[in-house]
Protein backbone atom coordinates (compact mmCIF):
# COMPACT_ATOMS: atom_id res chain seq x y z
CA UNK A 1 0.00 0.00 0.00
CA UNK A 2 1.22 3.54 -0.75
CA UNK A 3 1.75 6.06 2.55
CA UNK A 4 -0.32 9.12 3.26
CA UNK A 5 -3.29 8.16 0.72
CA UNK A 6 -5.44 6.39 2.65
CA UNK A 7 -8.30 8.41 4.90
CA UNK A 8 -7.81 7.32 8.71
CA UNK A 9 -10.04 4.57 9.91
CA UNK A 10 -12.06 5.70 13.55
CA UNK A 11 -12.84 1.80 15.02
CA UNK A 12 -15.38 2.99 16.65
CA UNK A 13 -17.00 5.93 15.17
CA UNK A 14 -20.21 7.13 16.71
CA UNK A 15 -23.66 6.77 14.89
CA UNK A 16 -26.54 9.25 16.25
CA UNK A 17 -29.85 8.69 14.76
CA UNK A 18 -32.64 11.66 14.95
CA UNK A 19 -34.54 9.23 17.23
CA UNK A 20 -32.19 9.24 19.49
CA UNK A 21 -30.50 5.80 19.05
CA UNK A 22 -26.99 5.97 18.96
CA UNK A 23 -23.82 2.75 18.33
CA UNK A 24 -20.65 3.09 17.27
CA UNK A 25 -18.93 1.09 14.03
CA UNK A 26 -15.94 1.62 11.91
CA UNK A 27 -15.91 4.34 9.76
CA UNK A 28 -13.25 7.54 7.98
CA UNK A 29 -15.61 9.86 9.99
CA UNK A 30 -15.72 10.19 13.70
CA UNK A 31 -19.25 10.96 14.29
CA UNK A 32 -22.21 10.06 11.59
CA UNK A 33 -25.61 11.81 12.15
CA UNK A 34 -28.32 9.98 10.38
CA UNK A 35 -32.11 9.80 9.80
CA UNK A 36 -33.36 6.83 10.25
CA UNK A 37 -31.98 3.74 12.27
CA UNK A 38 -32.74 0.14 12.32
CA UNK A 39 -34.42 1.08 15.86
CA UNK A 40 -37.25 3.44 13.89
CA UNK A 41 -37.37 2.28 10.45
CA UNK A 42 -40.89 1.29 9.40
CA UNK A 43 -39.60 -2.42 8.02
CA UNK A 44 -37.89 -2.59 11.22
CA UNK A 45 -40.74 -1.90 13.43
CA UNK A 46 -43.62 -2.88 11.21
CA UNK A 47 -45.10 0.50 11.80
CA UNK A 48 -46.61 2.69 8.85
CA UNK A 49 -44.86 6.24 9.17
CA UNK A 50 -44.04 8.33 6.12
CA UNK A 51 -40.19 9.10 6.42
CA UNK A 52 -40.06 12.51 4.91
CA UNK A 53 -37.51 13.89 3.01
CA UNK A 54 -37.83 17.81 2.07
CA UNK A 55 -41.38 17.89 1.78
CA UNK A 56 -41.61 14.66 -0.95
CA UNK A 57 -44.90 13.38 0.68
CA UNK A 58 -46.70 16.73 0.66
CA UNK A 59 -45.30 17.33 -2.67
CA UNK A 60 -46.76 14.13 -4.21
CA UNK A 61 -49.96 14.80 -2.12
CA UNK A 62 -49.99 18.00 -3.91
CA UNK A 63 -49.59 16.71 -7.51
CA UNK A 64 -52.26 14.16 -6.76
CA UNK A 65 -54.70 16.34 -5.76
CA UNK A 66 -53.99 18.81 -8.84
CA UNK A 67 -54.66 15.78 -11.17
CA UNK A 68 -58.09 15.31 -9.60
CA UNK A 69 -58.68 18.66 -10.41
CA UNK A 70 -57.41 18.58 -13.67
CA UNK A 71 -59.50 15.39 -14.31
CA UNK A 72 -62.86 16.60 -13.18
CA UNK A 73 -62.26 19.79 -15.42
CA UNK A 74 -61.66 17.72 -18.63
CA UNK A 75 -64.83 15.94 -17.40
CA UNK A 76 -66.66 19.06 -17.10
CA UNK A 77 -65.40 19.95 -20.45
CA UNK A 78 -65.85 17.03 -22.25
CA UNK A 79 -69.36 17.17 -21.09
CA UNK A 80 -69.96 20.39 -22.32
CA UNK A 81 -68.47 19.73 -25.49
CA UNK A 82 -70.81 16.72 -25.90
CA UNK A 83 -74.01 18.47 -25.03
CA UNK A 84 -72.77 21.16 -27.85
CA UNK A 85 -72.32 18.40 -30.28
CA UNK A 86 -75.88 17.07 -29.30
CA UNK A 87 -77.42 20.43 -29.85
CA UNK A 88 -75.67 21.14 -33.72
CA UNK A 89 -77.23 17.75 -34.36
CA UNK A 90 -80.73 18.51 -33.22
CA UNK A 91 -80.83 21.78 -34.37
CA UNK A 92 -83.26 22.95 -36.68
CA UNK A 93 -85.07 21.22 -39.17
CA UNK A 94 -86.83 23.38 -41.49
CA UNK A 95 -86.58 27.24 -42.32
CA UNK A 96 -89.71 27.95 -40.01
CA UNK A 97 -87.95 26.45 -36.79
CA UNK A 98 -85.16 28.67 -37.11
CA UNK A 99 -87.19 31.33 -37.68
CA UNK A 100 -89.49 30.69 -34.94
CA UNK A 101 -86.90 29.55 -32.74
CA UNK A 102 -87.99 26.67 -31.64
Amino acid sequence: MKANIHPKWYPSARVTCSCGNTFTTGSTKEEIRVGVCNKCHPFFTGQQKYVDAAGQVEKFQKKQQVAQTKAAFVAKQKAKKHKETIELQEGPKTLREMLLGK
